[in-house]
């Protein structure tokens, strides 16, 4: 059995199809999706379709993404912010004008049973974002930084690697996992365009709501699998750029 991990998925079903597909996954392999599978390009809608198909036959584990969540308010409300409007909700709106009570439903119910994070045996840890509390997921106050939250990132990226783990100027926060795994913040921030290490965390958000790719990686060689650029894929479309 292997274990990978998928970046940000932003509405763009063709490239999900096209990662999952390139790589070696078998039905025996578990696949974990860091979140924000909506919100960028047309296809939100059928990309939730395919994750809720897909795990029929896979072993699945979803985390829950910020794009998630306000588009989960906005099945259930008919609200939303203008900020999420412009920040990739729009192209989700008009998805969804074309999908039934029905699947709304179904959509409702998938995005409700998200999880928070996901820890495996192995003290390695699944989570959208990041957390704030030094220590750990389970001492945290607010839940919604667990989707929200750059500066656990940002805490990664700034850290000088000639301070050893034991010292105490190491953030605690770096301490206390073997690794976790983040999507949120696209590494094209840093022009970079393949998943990116930074003591303990890797960064698995390639930019595919914006220019980039969406990555699929195995957890434990690192050897990753990426579509092509979303732009390719949507010609005629935006996405969130």
């Amino acid at each position: 059995m292997k274990k990978f991990v998928i970046g940000d998925i932003h509405g763009g079903l063709k490239a999900l199809q096209q990662t999952i597909l390139s790589a070696p996954v078998t039905t025996n392999d578990t696949l974990i999706f860091l979140g924000d599978y909506v919100d960028g390009w047309s296809e939100s809608p059928g990309v939730l379709d395919f994750l809720i198909e897909i795990q029929a036959s896979q072993n699945c584990i979803f985390i829950k993404g910020n794009h998630d969540d306000l588009l989960l308010n906005y099945l259930k409300t008919g609200q939303y912010k203008d900020e999420w409007f412009i920040h990739g909700g729009a192209s989700t709106i008009n998805a969804y004008q074309k999908v039934s009570s029905e699947q709304k439903q179904k959509h409702i119910e998938f995005l409700e049973n998200l999880n928070d994070y996901h820890l495996d045996g192995q003290n390695r840890l699944f989570i959208h974002a990041g957390f704030t509390n030094i220590r750990g997921i389970h001492a945290e106050f607010y839940k919604p930084m667990f989707y929200w939250d750059r500066t656990l990132w940002e805490a990664a990226l700034a850290l000088d690697p000639s301070i050893p783990i034991e010292s105490d100027l190491y953030p605690n926060r770096l301490k206390l996992y073997r690794e976790i795994f983040i999507g949120h913040t696209p590494v094209t921030r840093i022009s970079k365009e393949t998943p990116v290490n930074a003591a303990c965390v890797w960064n698995v958000d390639t930019g595919a709501a914006f220019k980039g790719r969406l990555t699929l990686m195995d957890i434990d060689t690192k050897e990753f699998w990426q579509s092509d650029p979303l732009p390719q894929l949507y010609p005629t479309e935006k996405g969130r750029n």
